[in-house]
């Protein structure tokens, strides 16, 4: 048996093993997620919430931003905060003032400590009890308690209008007046806070954890973390080293054997034939800058709100943009127009590998076009209705805002994205089929771009999973499956299989050992990258196995990115390798900060909020975006920009490139990327961590913390950084455009002798 085909072999059996699992946990989630109540009933038999109320609640909720406004078990936006938590400690708060003033007749905050610890000591089992009756579907309070629930209510009903009381945390949390539009809707929402703070301090039937895992840390309610998180904490990182040794020992006996291969002496893709489809794909390269640039205008509105609250430099932008709204629109910018600039690279690269161009495929390409400006328009005007409490929630969630990070666009718009990508994958299909059928040195390469191909067309279908009612944990679940496995998983394969595609159509890389090293890379990254979507579900209402699973498989995500020097000096020398290669120069050196900020953002950053000891405190702190802008923009979105470069080298092969404009454009991105982690959120997220520590996660994420002038100042010392990043990203943009303008007076052809240097 080959050596290829043995890697084809064990990446199957990993990939059959790890879905199985998967699959195998998700069934268990559903099956152990915390239940919704038929009713809550007091013991004197006040019905204060029905099953009914809590899902109209949550559609509420989602149809106002969701996630996109505070989080629920911390997964979410980071102004406001954590309803869960929030719920859950100013319950307590007003239970703990009840008893005060019936047993002393003072306030809790006026008592001495050691009242106040007998009063929390009495506290906590009353309140971590499970009095859930799983045969009738009644959940008992007691009136003491009942009574807590009310205040808290109330507080939510105002807070979600326009109470005068709550004025000031709504400039805080960045909330327009009546975020929800009527009181009905407000005491529903009431409903789905409620319980998903209950589940988060509920002991599950025999454990003395709580559905969330203890989570999150408030130690008035006895919430802390559990010996499970500490144990496979130690083995995560046991794992980590061990993983990290295996691969090292790999790379010692058979990196770097082989012969180095001798370029050849001219560009072999100067003789590429550019097809009408290929041509056509231009406009994707086009729309991706447009997007890219709306996004970045749309993070600045969205890290201004936390400043000034309501107001863009006094203007109150929050009455026809709110805070919700632009941050929906900035995220899903981020995936958009990063996935867009792959989806232009495959279609690309499709009739490049094959040299074969199928009828209509121009056509398809075109329509394909159209139907992603249309989606784009139609689910953002769905969101603008919805979060302006103009859509009503009978049609929401078809057309408005599901209020899920990510997969936030209404369910029409995500069916009809779905039947986007099929297209994309027909179109890759039948431009791909001569190339498939060929038995030569790079069918692997190009059978496991297809296979890529296909994962990412049909995975996004696990957004399509949940309806509109179907379990939170459920939910969850399956939205891991697309921001992780989607986003972070099968896109990447893609990528690494088109960029050994390129090296050796380049003459740079032998097909065999390409071939070997890609299913290898895939093997190692898809090892801890399958199961490793675990460590997003600690605490959603899930079970020690997922806690286990995620802290073991995510810290394997981890290990290649320790060898990420090698593969960084081997890119960097293939744009050494001969004088006509200065011509890939900076799509070259963007793969190279892709090697960068995968080290970093994805492997310091992300290991250090990625074992459950971690996450425990850190979850829905400013250490999460730290981790998400440096994985996102510096791993996949300096990738989707090189790709994109690379392209329109090919599409413009004899334009002469400014070397100054995209130097400047590179710097700038990476330096102001750079200064938006280490001067603003690294800083934020150690404080907001030290606050948790001390006194609970639901103070680090509460006004009178976030509120403080020291995070003022951390957001406008953003200013630098965004605008660094803002030059960089509009001089890379203005540098593709003029490609396609005339000049007048000036060459548009550079010659054939100086066609290999750049501008």
């Amino acid at each position: 048996m080959t050596q290829t085909r043995r890697l084809w072999w064990g990446l199957g059996a990993l990939l059959l093993a790890s879905f199985s699992v998967l699959l195998y946990m998700g069934a268990d989630i559903h099956r152990q997620a915390p239940p919704v109540p038929a009713k809550v009933l007091s013991e004197q038999g006040e019905t204060l919430f029905t099953r009914e109320d809590i899902e109209a609640g949550r559609t509420v909720w989602q149809s106002f931003g969701g996630q996109q406004l505070g989080s629920i078990w911390g997964h979410g936006a980071l102004v406001a905060p954590d309803w869960s938590a929030d719920w859950l400690h100013r319950e307590a708060i007003a239970w703990l003032e009840m008893r005060a003033n019936a047993e002393l007749g003072k306030a809790y905050t006026d008592a001495g400590v050691g009242v106040q610890a007998k009063l929390e000591a009495e506290l906590q089992p009353l309140i971590r009890r499970n009095s859930y009756n799983p045969d009738s579907g009644v959940l008992t309070v007691s009136g003491e308690r009942a009574e807590a629930i009310k205040r808290v209510q109330a507080h939510y009903v105002s807070l979600f209008g326009a109470g005068s009381d709550t004025a000031g945390l709504r400039e805080t949390y960045a909330m327009r007046d009546n975020t929800v539009d009527t009181v009905v809707h407000r005491e529903q929402l009431t409903a789905f806070f409620f319980w998903t703070s209950w589940a988060a301090v509920t002991e599950r039937p025999g454990s003395s954890a709580s559905y969330t895992n203890n989570w999150p840390y408030d130690p008035i309610v006895g919430n802390r973390a559990t010996s499970s998180s500490f144990i496979w904490t130690v083995f995560s990182v046991l794992f980590l080293l061990a993983g990290i040794g295996l691969l090292g020992w790999h790379y010692a006996v058979y990196h770097g054997k082989e012969k180095v291969l001798t370029p050849p002496n001219e560009d072999p893709l100067l003789g590429l034939v550019l097809t009408p489809s290929m041509r056509a794909t231009a406009k994707y390269f086009w729309i991706v800058l447009a997007l890219f640039l709306v996004q970045i205008l749309l993070g600045a509105f969205t890290a201004h709100y936390q400043v000034e609250g309501r107001d863009f430099y006094g203007l109150n932008l929050a009455e026809f943009l709110p805070y919700s709204l632009t941050r929906s629109w900035h995220t899903q910018l981020a995936v958009l127009w990063i996935a867009t600039a792959w989806l232009g690279t495959g279609l690309f690269i499709a009739p490049a590998i094959s040299g074969y161009e199928p009828k209509f495929q121009r056509l398809g390409v075109n329509f394909l076009f159209l139907c992603l400006l249309i989606i784009v328009v139609g689910a953002f005007a769905g969101q603008w209705f919805a979060v302006m409490q103009k859509l009503g929630l009978a049609r929401n969630f078809w057309f408005g805002h599901q209020g899920w990070e990510y997969v936030d666009i209404g369910r029409f718009w995500q069916c009809f994205l779905f039947v986007g990508l099929m297209l994309w994958l027909a179109l890759m299909g039948r431009a791909l089929w001569p190339a498939l059928k060929r038995q030569d040195e790079m069918s692997s390469i190009v059978g496991l771009l297809f296979l890529s191909t296909i994962a990412i067309g049909l995975f996004y279908g696990a957004g399509l999973m949940w309806g509109e009612h179907t379990h939170l944990s459920d939910v969850e679940y399956w939205r891991w499956w697309v921001v992780h496995l989607w986003v972070e998983g099968f896109f990447e394969v893609f990528a690494v299989a088109v960029m050994s595609f390129l090296f050796v159509k380049l003459g740079l890389v032998r097909g065999s050992s390409a071939t070997a090293n890609v299913l290898f890379a895939t093997i190692v990254f898809l090892s801890g990258g399958v199961l490793g979507t675990f460590h997003h579900l600690y605490f959603t209402g899930t079970t020690t196995g997922v806690v286990a699973l995620g802290a073991a498989f995510s810290a394997l995500e981890v290990v290649p990115l320790a060898f990420i020097g090698i593969e960084a000096y081997e890119t960097y020398t293939h744009s050494k390798a001969t004088t006509w290669m200065a011509r890939y120069r900076w799509p070259i050196m963007f793969f190279i900060a892709v090697s960068f900020w995968n080290l970093v953002g994805a492997g310091l950053f992300g290991f250090l909020i990625n074992t459950p000891m971690a996450l425990y405190y850190m979850q829905g702190l400013n250490l999460t975006p730290l981790h998400g802008h440096t994985a996102l923009f510096g791993v996949y979105g300096m990738l989707g920009i090189g790709l994109m470069l690379f392209c329109i080298r090919c599409l413009k092969p004899d334009a002469v490139w400014s070397e100054s404009r995209l130097r400047t454009a590179f710097w700038t991105l990476n330096i102001g990327l750079s200064l938006m982690a280490l001067l603003t959120l690294l800083p934020m997220g150690l404080l907001q961590l030290q606050a948790a520590l001390e006194h609970g996660y639901w103070y680090a994420r509460s006004a009178d913390f976030m509120g403080r002038p020291i995070f003022d100042l951390l957001v406008w010392l953003r200013v630098p950084g965004d605008t660094i990043f803002s030059i960089g990203a509009l001089v890379l943009s203005f540098s593709v455009a003029v490609l396609w303008w005339p000049k007048s007076g000036k060459p548009m052809i550079a010659k054939a002798e100086t066609a290999s240097v750049p501008g």
